[in-house]
């Protein structure tokens, strides 16, 4: 059997058109120019791209991909996973919200400063998830990482959708206008002082689930998500195919550390799991 080459690598350079402050902790940057005529993503509205970091001034497009192509990875430049909030294809204009915290982190403090004509390196998309139409009903749930994601999900959902979103944020300054409709139930929670996660996750347990086939979006702090994908897991034994749930982040580790361990993380829970499903109740 022939040896699959690697896959290769395209990075993308959007020129920064536009900023904008839609909460005291979220920044929206549109990027345009010709260093996106290459991009477009692939039509799920969870779409996501990785962006390079620092910006590296005088390094040109080709320079990136030669690193990403061929030097080990301790040479990579850092990223940072972001998702798409909008890609105008006809304008060619890509459009991320950034979650702020002052001079915490990489991305956020960047989206900070960031001016017109300032450039901005990434790789991507990727990204699988998008609101199925055979559901009856949609659960989207997660902290403000996984807000662009969620408000872009409502906004790809068939016309007549049942939805319940649960949205935690530090404050009522932090809610942003989302898209309505009859069927949309959008749940907005404060944590304040407390710990992510420490209001989400009793406000989507309380939930008297409808009847129906659920298809579920549950993304944001690592811990928040495992206690989730155990109620619907374990406590409602839905099945993994009706589910999109993943840990953006994790308290207490930066990306790298988090993302370097990611995957045995996720394993561990689907051992539990499974070990759980597979114990007769009672």
């Amino acid at each position: 059997m022939a040896e699959q080459k690697p896959r290769k690598r395209t990075v993308h350079t959007g020129t920064v058109a536009s900023t904008r402050r839609l909460s005291p902790h979220m920044v929206r940057i549109v990027l345009g120019g010709p260093g996106l005529d290459r991009f477009d993503t692939n039509g799920h509205t969870d779409s996501y791209v990785k962006l390079l970091f620092p910006t590296t001034e005088g390094l040109t497009t080709a320079d990136l991909e030669d690193t990403l192509n061929n030097a080990p990875r301790s040479e990579w430049p850092t990223t940072r996973t972001y998702t798409v909030r909008h890609w105008d294809r006809r304008e060619r204009l890509l459009t991320i919200d950034f979650v702020t915290h002052g001079d915490t982190g990489l991305a956020g403090p960047w989206a900070d400063a960031a001016r017109e004509g300032d450039t901005l390196h990434f790789m991507g998309p990727g990204g699988a998830y998008s609101p199925s139409r055979e559901a009856d009903w949609h659960l989207l749930a997660g902290d403000e990482s996984a807000l662009p994601a969620i408000a872009t999900a409502l906004e790809g959902l068939p016309s007549g959708a049942t939805a319940h979103v649960y949205i935690e944020v530090a404050g009522p300054d932090d809610e942003l206008d989302l898209p309505t409709g009859e069927g949309i139930h959008v749940h907005w929670l404060h944590r304040g002082e407390g710990v992510v996660g420490s209001a989400l996750v009793p406000a989507v347990r309380a939930l008297d689930f409808p009847s129906g086939r659920i298809h579920a979006f549950v993304h944001g702090e690592a811990n928040a998500v495992r206690d989730l994908r155990r109620l619907l897991r374990i406590e409602h034994a839905l099945p993994k195919e009706l589910l999109s749930v993943s840990g953006y982040w994790r308290l207490g580790r930066d990306e790298d550390t988090w993302q370097s361990t990611k995957g045995e993380w996720h394993r561990g829970i689907e051992a539990e799991e499974e070990a759980a499903l597979a114990t007769p109740a009672g």
